[in-house]
């Protein structure tokens, strides 16, 4: 079976998302604080695939390169745009653009995200992929840092290795990447609430304390 099955006892936030999205992981800071309150109670989060450049190659662009083709030869690789490093030193982030040196393609990365549900530990890898690009400039298309970011959260690598080279969630990542445009996702982050009702872009921490309580009284979630 390619999708979850509902746990209609609590709410289920899935969160379609791109690991190379800034604004994926001021998004989660700002969830996060919302699931450390009381509109948290009862939530359950399920991280989604999303791909911003979906014709990435396996190997990866070079990230000033692909800068500089994408806005012209004086573009900045280095400079954080000014409203996402604004936006990031409110959520307690400082990104580091100039560590960056790969656009990556992301397919491994939200496979590894599958792996990692079993084990209770996705939403932890996911702070850990997002700053592992964003503020060490960590290459998340590559295996080897995958593993090694992965055993952080105390996922074990060889598991890992194994898993991704058996084509290990293959389908569900090609199949979830489908399922973000039958839902109405057309950029990230975007938030599915109970499977049905979606909050989309990084919202404020009040305005998704306010969604959240309303989809938990509209679906029929505890508050």
């Amino acid at each position: 079976m390619l999708f979850s099955v509902w746990d209609y006892s609590v709410l289920t936030i899935e969160i379609f998302s791109d690991v190379i999205c800034p604004w994926c992981y001021i998004g989660k800071r700002r969830l996060d604080q919302v699931l450390n309150s009381p509109t948290g109670e009862g939530v359950e989060v399920r991280w989604r695939p999303f791909q911003l450049y979906p014709s990435v190659p396996s190997q990866g662009w070079d990230r000033a390169e692909f800068i500089r083709r994408r806005y012209g030869v004086d573009a900045d690789p280095g400079r954080v745009p000014t409203r996402i490093d604004e936006e990031a030193k409110q959520a307690g982030l400082v990104f580091n653009y100039r560590a960056i040196r790969r656009l990556p393609s992301t397919l491994l990365a939200h496979r590894l995200l599958e792996f990692a549900v079993p084990q209770g530990l996705q939403h932890a890898l996911a702070e850990v992929l997002f700053a592992g690009y964003f503020c060490h400039g960590e290459d998340v298309g590559d295996l080897a840092t995958l593993i090694r970011l992965a055993e952080q959260v105390g996922i074990v690598g060889d598991d890992v290795a194994s898993a991704l080279a058996d084509g290990f969630a293959e389908e569900e990542v090609a199949a979830q990447l489908r399922r973000a445009t039958d839902v109405g996702v057309s950029g990230v982050p975007g938030y599915l609430m109970g499977g049905g009702f979606l909050l989309p872009g990084a919202q404020s921490v009040d305005t998704m304390q306010q969604i959240i309580a309303r989809a938990k009284v509209r679906l029929g979630k505890p508050d």
